[in-house]
């Protein structure tokens, strides 16, 4: 037996209208085989993974690629698009020397300050420490060190491994020209430089990922 909570509705509140449930539609499957709910054919292809990398930071880089990494062990086909700051990840004169700053990020905590007091591990470092010299250089080496723990491997290596694999890599035309690059400058995996509108067009039936 299920409970639900009440929840109080402000006065005048109305909702907007996102259109019929999903759940509410009809579906109905063609001789083909094909499933159409509402009268529009369902995207009836492979499992389809889209993710747009927009944060260029070295923590923020990797959580696309392991799971798009872990989307390609699973059969789906993966596509990543790679915006803004995060262009700097299919960037090779960049993708080796991404750093870690802890200014902003108010859950940086550090394992080994447990080994000198118990507990303190879990304690996010006070913020001021990140406008210290050589505080983010610090930062990134113990991340990098987290990462290799682990196994990981570092991006330049990760992008090579997941294009092996299959995943489809592509530049955002307008990052690009913003940043002034040539195409020598990106992965070699990269199919191409494209705008948004085309990758909006690419992740057709696609599930989203925005990091």
């Amino acid at each position: 037996m299920t409970s639900t909570t009440a929840v109080d509705i402000p006065a005048g509140f109305i909702m907007p209208n996102f259109g019929p449930r999903s759940g509410a539609t009809t579906t109905t499957t063609t001789a083909t085989g094909e499933v159409v709910a509402g009268g529009a054919p369902a995207y009836a292809g492979p499992r389809k993974i889209a993710f747009i990398c927009s944060k260029g930071n070295l923590d923020m880089a990797y959580p696309a690629l392991i799971m798009g990494n872990a989307a390609l062990s699973e059969g789906a086909e993966v596509h990543i698009f790679f915006t803004f700051w995060g262009l700097d990840i299919l960037n090779t004169k960049l993708n080796h020397k991404l750093r870690y700053t802890m200014t902003g990020n108010t859950a940086m905590h550090m394992p080994e300050l447990g080994k000198i007091r118990a507990g303190a591990e879990h304690h996010s470092l006070p913020q001021q420490l990140g406008g210290l010299p050589g505080m983010t250089t610090l930062a990134t080496r113990q991340m990098k060190q987290m990462m290799e723990a682990e196994d990981i491997p570092e991006i330049p290596e990760f992008l090579d491994m997941m294009a092996a694999a299959g995943a489809h890599f592509y530049a955002c035309k307008l990052t690009f020209d913003m940043y002034k690059m040539i195409e020598a400058d990106l992965h070699p995996a990269c199919e191409g430089v494209i705008s948004a509108s085309d990758f909006i067009v690419i992740s057709e039936g696609a599930q989203v990922i925005f990091v």
